[in-house]
């Protein structure tokens, strides 16, 4: 359907009468200020007002130092902070709420309208943001037919509930009740998801009725700027790059009025066992100025990133489990210090001050301390540490949530009959299930592979089969959202579907849990176990566990949570915040899923974020070994990109079905040896993007890791801001190039959507012309 873009006139009467506001006296104060929406510019005060905004996460920053990052925003040259609010966080069950400790959202405005800082919420009910589920709570779950991001009863009127309550706790520092907050964000990029106006619509009216009454907005990338869209929400883009074209797309759908990126990546996250990412700073810098000297408004994502403390890092989509770092090449680091990224910023954002702005130094880094190495002593078994199990009411519902567990293990333990070796299997485990026999590892089922099945030796007696299952972060992107843990039925031996199972909790966010365990002196076990160690510190700061000597697992500090670990990488530190440590005796308690090499832990003074040791994973090969057969294949499609950064869709005709579906590149834009893809989406026989749900990475022929994170399942995980690249560092194969994806099972394909490396036209990889097969034959193994 074409859109029909209202005329600047019609856009302010149906989006910005209420905006311009000179607020009441109201029971706490008066507004002191306004702000509006005028016909360039946004005014704050009637006077012109250029948002240098950044983004930072209260819960990813310890509440001790919510002022220090505060006050490093500001003395960056920021004049507003962006702060998501996470459903989960605030909502761990049905109807109770948290906004204590580091939940204390309202706090943290309030610090921020102290140092001079304004405020632009954006409180979900989706956030993405590599956290847990996209913010979603996990409860939403237990429900097996919801249906998020929709106007399925059981899911909005959940999220609407979760809305009033954010509105009544913050609707009170709104700019018309004399707070920083001067925008509230409505849901997060939905035009990646769905193109529901009428869903947007509800959630604004709920925003409404919840006592927000300034500028409600929506972001998106700019390719999906008009999926979703509504005259009542202003709207934003988001990019990492070309900030050119950006702009050149919003203003499609906002003819007058002043432009805005809502999100702007100085750097990217991280995955485990993919490179660190590094933003390249040139560009970066050059879209900051060109932004600022086009009089457009920005929020920098991330000025600071912090950790994902606690079990609240997520995972990217199809399954890229994410670090608990979130340093993401921010201008502040992880730990809060300046950077050469800082000063930069800073020095930009000095010769574009607004009249009466100035930018003050910034304030100290906080102490740091060195923790001399120390060997655990004490250890508690996780076979020896079970409790009470359970037999389930439904042996074909296994997962976590229906057993009323939301984050941690699950133990799922059978009984086996003596017999020659077999096969088994799993529909699907979310997301690591260490398979044993009698005690004996001799295996894992891997989501990042989709590798459900394990050989079985013969047995002589009966065998006791136990399945651990680590859930680590819910994917939080895409129709993966609805990410449910454990094991998926069903499990298969011998031909036949396992039923007989015991189940056991090990609910890793629950205190009572973690309480209960039963240390005795350290034995030398490679098994899964719980390890505790007390450090004597004499004076506390902040510092960098060293968990190199570790295998993989979550880690904690006098109770609190730190996050996971893998020794694969890139990370291979925890950070700890000083406020966390005390003078004397400090308890720290690693699980360790694999089995340290040394149980001996050990602060560090600076992080360790780029260690790659891939001989360490469990999984042996990233992939398994496939050898790629076109010889006898037909393309089913063939042509010539366009030139430029725009998403390409291409129907394919008729439709076909296959398992596999491979792009091969014959040649690049700039005819250069090297093939580059942000994203590829398929469409199933209604046209509509299918689910990336079990997609995995089946072949590529090149793809950069060493000197950039160009891999292959960049291409697949949704994200236009990072891309698969051929080699180019060590090595420059040339074309053709082949990315072979892995779609589960046999689906019908009618296009594909084709996004380029995005960025300005310098940039290299764009492909030229291409061949697309689909089959089930493409991969012999």
């Amino acid at each position: 359907m074409k859109l029909r873009l209202p005329t600047f006139a019609i856009l302010v009467a149906t989006l910005f009468t209420t905006v311009k506001l000179v607020a009441a006296e109201t029971n706490d104060s008066p507004a002191k200020h306004t702000f509006a929406i005028g016909t360039n510019d946004f005014l704050l005060d009637g006077a012109r007002f250029q948002i240098r905004c950044g983004e930072i996460h209260a819960p990813r920053v310890p509440r001790e130092y919510w002022r220090h990052r505060l006050q490093m925003a500001k003395a960056m040259g920021l004049n507003t902070v962006c702060a998501y609010l996470f459903w989960n966080m605030h909502e761990p069950h049905p109807g109770v709420f948290n906004w204590s400790g580091q939940a204390d959202a309202a706090e943290f405005c309030r610090i921020a309208q102290e140092e001079g800082l304004w405020v632009i919420l954006r409180p979900g009910p989706y956030a993405c943001a590599e956290w847990e589920m996209g913010g979603f709570p996990w409860w939403l779950l237990k429900t097996e037919d919801i249906k998020l991001r929709s106007r399925d009863p059981h899911y909005l009127n959940a999220a609407k509930s979760y809305l009033k309550e954010v509105g009544r706790v913050l609707g009170p520092l709104q700019i018309t009740k004399g707070g920083p907050i001067l925008m509230v964000q409505v849901e997060n990029e939905y035009g990646s998801y769905g193109k529901d106006a009428e869903y947007m619509g509800a959630l604004r009216q709920t925003m409404i009725e919840s006592g927000f009454e300034v500028t409600l907005f929506a972001c998106n990338p700019r390719s999906d700027l008009k999926n979703g869209y509504r005259a009542d929400l202003f709207p934003v883009v988001n990019f990492g790059s070309d900030a050119v074209n950006g702009f050149k797309a919003l203003r499609e759908i906002l003819p007058q009025g002043p432009l805005m990126c809502g999100e702007f990546y100085p750097g990217w996250f991280d995955t485990w066992g993919a490179p660190h990412h590094l933003g390249k700073m040139n560009a970066y810098l050059a879209d900051l100025e060109y932004m600022l000297n086009a009089g457009g408004s920005f929020s920098i994502y991330m000025a600071h990133g912090g950790s994902s403390f606690g079990l609240w890092s997520g995972a990217d989509r199809p399954f890229k489990p994410d670090t608990s770092s979130y340093d993401y090449d921010a201008p502040i680091s992880e730990a809060g210090w300046t950077t050469d990224k800082f000063f930069k910023t800073r020095d930009l954002f000095a010769k574009h001050l607004l009249p009466g702005e100035t930018i003050p130094e910034p304030p100290a880094n906080n102490p740091v301390i060195t923790i001399a190495p120390t060997e655990a002593t004490e250890c508690a078994p996780v076979f020896a540490n079970l409790g009470n199990g359970f037999r389930p009411n439904d042996p074909a519902t296994l997962t976590m949530e229906q057993f009323d567990q939301g984050y941690g293990c699950m133990l799922y333990r059978t009984t086996l009959p003596t017999g020659p070796a077999v096969t088994l299997s799993a529909a699907s485990v979310h997301d690591f299930g260490f398979v044993y026999l009698n005690g004996e590892r001799i295996g894992v089922m891997d989501r990042r592979s989709g590798s459900y099945k394990l050989p079985l030796p013969e047995r002589k007696k009966e065998t006791q089969l136990d399945i651990l299952v680590e859930a680590v972060g819910r994917v939080n992107f895409g129709g993966e959202v609805h990410d449910r843990k454990g094991l998926h039925t069903p499990v298969k031996f011998s031909g036949a579907e396992l039923d007989n199972w015991q189940v056991f909790k090990l609910p890793l966010d629950d205190e009572k849990f973690l309480a209960s365990l039963h240390y005795s002196a350290a034995a030398k076990s490679n098994g899964p176990a719980f390890w505790r160690v007390k450090l004597a510190v004499e004076k506390p700061g902040d510092t960098f566990l060293d968990l190199r000597s570790w295998g993989k697992g979550v880690v904690w500090v006098n109770g609190h949570c730190l996050g996971r670990y893998w020794n694969i990488g890139p990370t291979q530190t925890a950070y700890v915040p000083g406020p966390w440590l005390k003078a004397g005796e400090n308890e720290i308690i690693i699980l360790d899923l694999l089995g340290p090499e040394q149980p001996v832990i050990a602060g560090l003074e600076q992080p360790i974020l780029n260690e790659l040791r891939p001989e360490l994973d469990f999984a042996k090969a990233r992939r398994p070994k496939a050898t790629l057969n076109l010889a006898s294949v037909t393309p089913v499609q063939a042509g010539t990109f366009s030139t430029g950064g725009a998403m390409q869709e291409i129907k394919i005709a008729p439709s076909t079905k296959g398992r596999f579906f491979c792009l091969e590149s014959l040649n690049a834009q700039d005819g250069k040896a090297f093939a580059a893809v942000a994203e590829l989406d398929l469409l199933d026989e209604s046209g509509k993007s299918l689910s990336h749900e079990g997609w995995t990475i089946a072949y590529v022929d090149s793809e950069e890791r060493d000197k950039e994170d160009g891999t292959a399942e960049n291409a697949i995980d949704g994200q236009t801001a990072n891309f698969w690249h051929t080699q180019w560092g060590n090595a420059q194969p040339n074309h053709p190039h082949r990315l072979v994806i892995n779609l589960g099972q046999t689906r019908t394909v009618s296009g594909f959507r084709y996004t380029p490396r995005q960025g300005d036209g310098s940039v290299g990889g764009r492909i030229k012309d291409y061949r697309i097969y689909v089959g089930d034959g493409l991969i012999e193994k």
